[in-house]
């Protein structure tokens, strides 16, 4: 069989699933002498690399501070992107970068053009390494200032830092954020790490070329759709998300709150239902119109190329595009004086209705796994392991095995799926001598 690049990058990200489950697996991972579970290691495994952030067990209390590394070593691993991580590794030994080796990288949503693959894998490794650092070094501040010690706050503000840049989710405490809910020296900080991990490698990138370029005095072109794209799509969807969650919660969960909570809770809730999975309020006690308003964020998540999940948000804003063109009567699809080519529109159409297909299909499963819950929460749980997002009502360590072997499966699909998709879409060319008679069917 041919290994493609999208192959490739499936199989190191399941080959790291294993390496993880076998090592949580050892009793040295579990608090106590006993082994842990082999559903529970392998789905925090998964939950790990994949930067969901769901969970079966309590984090802070099954898990060793040997295991808790082990997790934050996964996350980091998912986050970089393994095949980033063998590029340059291969890079340093060799003294280049091969075809090979740029197509495997490109495979991971990397990169957008084979010349900018090298100084993005370097600036990737040097942004996450900033980034991470500063967010560690303030959250540690703030623990030690809450009245942690020394080395208890500077493993969880590192162990926090890891987490929020690399979209996971995951959390020291058995009620992750909710304790500190109304303190900006923690709700700050990891939702700027979320923001900024969230919007894509390639973009954060180009801002920095960009930069470069214009302390230099050189020309700056425009931006490209795909920063466009982005930066105008997490504005948008920061606003909904939180305007949306003020206006449902402010008489319900935060009703208890003052006016300068709300505001916060309902900012981080928006933050990090489009890709992390921290919590600062029970999201098993939200209106349900909030969670249909969760649900949405999340399908969509971020942008492409980073940390985030979802069918990202270049894809719904090319669709948005798509829609806004045939309303028009437009021949072609066009934004900021560019088109759009057909075959990213098809792309763009194939990812969302697989997707949906995908999702919907799942839902169904676990209704009959799991008829002892509500379709509500069945639904909210899928959704978030499909877009590796981590946010649940309460129900994921409750749900029979087969239901977490499900959320498995979609975890692990949400991470690799739409990248080895658009990477197999990609590479398929067929070229016809002829064409066929045109017919146009009814619409609607």
């Amino acid at each position: 069989m041919r290994v493609t690049p999208s192959r490739l990058v499936a199989g190191c990200f399941a080959a790291l699933v294993i390496i993880g489950t076998a090592i949580l697996y050892m009793p040295v991972s579990r608090m106590g002498d006993a082994q842990a579970d082999f559903i529970t290691a392998l789905f925090t495994a998964t939950s790990a690399v994949c930067l969901t952030g769901l969970a079966v067990v309590d984090t802070a209390t099954y898990w060793s501070h040997f295991g808790q590394a082990v997790i934050a070593v996964l996350i980091q691993l998912g986050g970089l992107g393994i095949m980033t991580l063998a590029t340059l590794a291969g890079w340093f030994i060799s003294g280049k970068l091969g075809l090979r080796d740029r197509l495997n990288a490109e495979a991971e949503g990397r990169g957008a053009q084979l010349g900018d693959v090298r100084n993005l894998l370097v600036a990737t490794i040097s942004f996450t390494a900033l980034v991470e650092s500063i967010t560690a070094f303030v959250l540690t501040l703030r623990f030690h200032a809450l009245g942690s010690a020394w080395p208890a706050a500077i493993w969880e503000g590192s162990f926090h830092a890891i987490s929020a840049f690399n979209n996971a989710g995951f959390g020291l405490r058995s009620n992750n954020l909710v304790p500190y809910v109304g303190d900006f020296g923690i709700i700050l900080p990891i939702s700027a790490a979320i923001i900024i991990g969230g919007l894509g490698f390639p973009l954060l990138l180009e801002l920095y070329v960009r930069y470069r370029k214009r302390r230099a005095g050189m020309h700056v072109g425009h931006l490209s759709l795909t920063a466009i794209f982005t930066l105008i799509g997490t504005a948008v969807l920061l606003v909904l998300g939180t305007v949306g969650t003020y206006a449902i919660e402010r008489r319900g969960v935060m009703s208890g709150f003052d006016l300068k909570t709300q505001l916060l809770a309902s900012f981080f809730h928006s933050v990090t239902s489009r890709t992390a999975g921290f919590n600062s309020v029970d999201v098993g006690a939200l209106h349900p119109s909030t969670l249909v308003l969760t649900d949405f964020l999340m399908f969509i998540g971020g942008g492409s190329g980073g940390t985030a999940g979802g069918i990202k948000i270049t894809t719904a804003a090319v669709l948005l595009a798509v829609m806004v063109a045939e309303i028009r009567g437009d021949e072609s699809v066009l934004v900021h004086c560019r088109r759009i080519p057909n075959r990213t529109v098809r792309q763009a159409m194939a990812v969302l209705m697989l997707a949906s297909l995908f999702v919907g299909f799942a839902i169904m499963l676990m209704l009959f796994i799991a008829p002892e819950f509500a379709t509500m929460q069945l639904s909210f749980e899928v959704i978030s392991a499909f877009a590796t997002v981590g946010l649940s009502t309460g129900i994921t360590a409750a749900l029979p095995a087969l239901g977490k072997l499900l959320l498995v499966v979609l975890m692990f699909a949400g991470r690799v799926g739409p990248v080895a998709l658009v990477a197999a879409l990609a590479a398929r060319k067929t070229t016809r001598m002829y064409s066929y008679a045109v017919e146009r069917p009814i619409i609607g």
